[in-house]
């Protein structure tokens, strides 16, 4: 993947480029943060920090028993969501006003069984054309072991046009 370093004890937190305050967040993102959609509430989403900038977020998920497979870990259709949800947030700190970012394609490599609790994720944008975006992500458990990586396409839709 690439060379965003990831240290469990300074992620989510404040620091150069990244805001942990909610009400200086894109307003899309602000507003899917106050109001998850169902699939990630489910999941337990908890968006931590942006760097809009660089087109980076950092996430983690209070992944319930719920999410599992018979054998006790995260069924990895439930991991993929999580790694879609970091990806899709990710692109959307620079989308214009009424736009979205379908997903046109997802990749995701499981690398160790993830199981519940915490896990922690982290989405950035590796490159954003007029049209198209290529985005990274990976999941971690607690203690900073990663258990999967992903990486997407999405185009930009939109829906609205900005009132004049």
């Amino acid at each position: 993947m690439s060379s965003y370093a990831f240290d469990v004890e300074v992620f989510g937190t404040r620091r150069d480029g990244f805001s942990i305050d909610k009400e200086t967040w894109p307003p899309n993102v602000k507003s899917a943060d106050k109001k998850p959609s169902p699939t990630s509430a489910h999941l337990g989403l908890d968006l931590l920090a942006v760097d809009k900038e660089n087109g980076i977020v950092e996430m983690a998920f209070n992944a319930s028993d719920q999410l599992c497979n018979k054998w006790g870990g995260i069924q990895g259709g439930n991991v993929a969501a999580m790694l879609d949800d970091a990806m899709a947030f990710a692109i959307g700190l620079n989308l214009d006003w009424g736009q979205i970012s379908p997903t046109l394609e997802i990749k995701v490599s499981m690398l160790s069984p993830a199981r519940p609790g915490r896990l922690l994720s982290v989405g950035r944008v590796i490159r954003r054309g007029k049209s198209v975006g290529f985005i990274e992500g990976e999941l971690y458990d607690a203690e900073g072991r990663l258990l999967a990586t992903g990486s997407s396409t999405a185009n930009f839709v939109t829906l609205k046009k900005k009132p004049e």
